[in-house]
């Protein structure tokens, strides 16, 4: 697999706002390196799905006031 282009592709769905697609790409590409026994691999798509989660929050979420 080409994480690196796999990660360009799940950022042109977050770029279009379709985090629907992303996640389930950037799941997809995660359960293939978990087939491969890929620990590298696992963790980079474990940290590209933190990063569309953290896109989705900017985006969505309530910001609390302090």
């Amino acid at each position: 697999m080409n994480i690196e282009a796999e990660t360009q592709r799940i950022q042109q769905f977050v770029d279009r706002g379709n985090y629907h697609a992303a996640y389930n790409i950037a799941l997809s590409g995660l359960n293939e390196c978990r087939r491969n026994h890929d620990q590298a691999g696992i963790d980079r798509f474990i940290e590209i799905i933190r990063g569309i989660v953290d896109s989705l929050a900017a985006e969505f979420g309530s910001q609390s006031e302090s």
